[in-house]
């Protein structure tokens, strides 16, 4: 039927707004279609950069097996493999890995012994030795014998804290109460949840620590250790050793690296020491533990992986890997 000519403008302007309207939910539906092939899109990229990551981790695991095999009775700095960026092609992107001798810090979980979590008990020696270690990096005495004995209590098993530590009683009391572990941590971030251990002590400790999974004490290879990782030798030789002695020892090592722990002990730059037995074992000539981190860049996806590589294995396995940073 035939409109009013006084209703015509009303007419239209119903008509432009259903267009207005339509046009509007045309555009929100094509946004949203947009969105969802984006994130389909970076999905799929970040699937694949992590199973190229998986491949430049079979790659690096292989030559891990060259260099470090159980066959060999040493591991040098040979071929420069350490702590070097290795890059791996892959289709559309880069994958770039860096090895480095993954045993070569603090084990914190040697501040503690036992089999089983209902096992553990606090290790004098790991103590003494996390201890130094702190003393050499600057940390006040009392105040790393403190962050000690309270590691250790928050890894063993008992409810008794130790000198100076710190058992669920002291956690208690926080703003926001919480109770100790009471068995092996699996990160080193974790450190910064003991007593005593203030964001600056854990910048202090971060590149010198890690968490092995096991309670072993720190095996350190002489034959990779780099001179501005003296601390850690004189972590061995509690109150028998300062930093510049011990970067005196790693300068004299052969080009081809220690052939027997004898040959390391008879350095005339440590005559008249006297290590104990524990810390003449943890003398290594050999890396087991090796840290890899991988970084993947594909079609705008970035995916990082962190993983620990045991060495001491034919052939070798990764037994703990992490996606994105490890902190």
């Amino acid at each position: 039927m035939d409109i009013p000519a006084r209703e015509e403008g009303a007419a239209l302007l119903t008509v432009l707004l259903l267009v207005a309207i339509i046009a509007a939910l045309s555009a929100m539906a094509l946004e949203r279609l947009k969105l969802a092939t984006h994130l389909a899109a970076n999905g799929a990229a970040l699937d694949q950069a992590r199973a190229f990551a998986l491949g430049g981790e079979a790659v690096v695991v292989a030559r891990i097996g060259e260099f470090a095999g159980p066959a060999l009775r040493k591991t040098t700095l040979a071929g420069n493999w350490n702590d070097r960026a290795l890059t791996i092609p892959v289709p559309g992107g880069l994958a770039v890995a860096r090895i480095r001798d993954g045993g070569n810090c603090f084990n914190l979980n040697s501040v503690a012994q036992g089999g089983t979590s209902e096992e553990l008990t606090t290790r004098p020696s790991g103590v003494a030795q996390f201890a130094a270690l702190m003393e050499a990096l600057q940390i006040p005495r009392n105040e790393a014998a403190r962050v000690a004995a309270a590691l250790a209590d928050w890894i063993d098993a008992d409810v008794v804290p130790n000198p100076g530590g710190a058992e669920d009683a002291d956690y208690a009391r926080a703003a926001r109460p919480y109770r100790t572990a009471n068995g092996l941590i699996a990160e080193p971030s974790e450190l910064r949840a003991v007593a005593g251990v203030t964001p600056q002590v854990y910048a202090t400790l971060r590149k010198w620590v890690c968490a092995l999974p096991n309670s072993d004490l720190s095996g350190i290879n002489v034959n990779t250790l780099a001179p501005d990782q003296a601390p850690l030798l004189v972590m061995l030789l509690p109150g028998q050793i300062d930093v510049a002695r011990a970067r005196e020892v790693i300068a004299r090592r052969p080009a081809n690296g220690w052939d027997a722990n004898t040959d390391f002990w008879s350095l005339q730059t440590l005559a008249g020491l006297t290590p104990t037995a524990e810390a003449s074992s943890q003398v290594k000539l050999k890396t087991r533990w090796f840290a890899l981190r991988l970084d993947v860049e594909l079609a705008g996806a970035q995916v990082t992986e962190t993983a620990l590589i045991d060495g001491g294995l034919a052939p070798p396995r990764v037994v703990l890997r992490r996606w994105g940073d490890d902190e």
